[in-house]
């Protein structure tokens, strides 16, 4: 199955990036985390998540097949400049458009969150999804109380989408789709969203 071969990267080492990297390494699944300080930093994290995940450049995180992308919002367009062409790779956009520490929204113009995100990514697939659970519940284990968490995706590649699907599926989650980044996007994304911490069950 092809989806099996499929590299990972991440950038941003923050709550949501560990935690996704935490939820990787408990399937089993290898990837690399980044961070704007470098490898060197993420050595205690990396040995505290397991042989799977390893610490590397954000250039390196950037090449990968599927590259997560969890950063402050005002440090996006550093986090995301300088990177190899994409190419068409698949970026999955775990930002909330929220000015920290302060939580304060970002005036984005009535555009999704994503397509803002898509515009310093050019040429890549862009997904939306991981973003919509808070970090602790995104890094417990998704089958609980008789079901699967529901992990929210949308964008507006097919392909890409059915391949962070199948990597929802593997880490034990129940993903559903919302259509596009202008419309399930907008459902998904804090603030503003009516879907983000609904810690929904999928039974049966």
């Amino acid at each position: 199955m092809k989806e099996h071969h499929m590299t990972i990267g991440i950038i941003g080492s923050g709550a949501i990036g560990t935690a996704f990297a935490r939820t990787l390494a408990r399937a089993g699944i290898e990837a690399g985390i980044s961070n704007s300080r470098g490898p060197d930093s993420l050595v205690d994290l990396v040995r505290e998540l397991g042989p799977s995940i390893t610490a590397v450049s954000r250039e390196e995180a950037a090449r990968a097949d599927i590259v997560f992308v969890a950063v402050n919002w005002t440090k996006l367009p550093a986090a995301l400049a300088r990177l190899p062409a994409w190419n068409g790779r698949i970026v999955i956009d775990a930002n909330n458009a929220i000015e920290a520490p302060l939580f304060k929204p970002v005036d984005l113009d009535g555009r999704a969150s994503s397509e803002v995100v898509a515009d310093l990514v050019p040429e890549a697939r862009v997904v939306k999804a991981f973003n919509h659970l808070r970090a602790e519940l995104l890094a417990t284990d998704p089958r609980s109380d008789g079901g699967r968490r529901v992990l929210f995706y949308s964008g507006n590649d097919a392909a890409a989408k059915s391949e962070v699907a199948a990597l929802i599926e593997r880490l034990g989650f129940a993903g559903i789709d919302l259509g596009s980044l202008a419309v399930g996007g907008k459902l998904a994304q804090f603030p503003g969203g009516p879907l983000p911490n609904q810690n929904l069950i999928k039974v049966g």
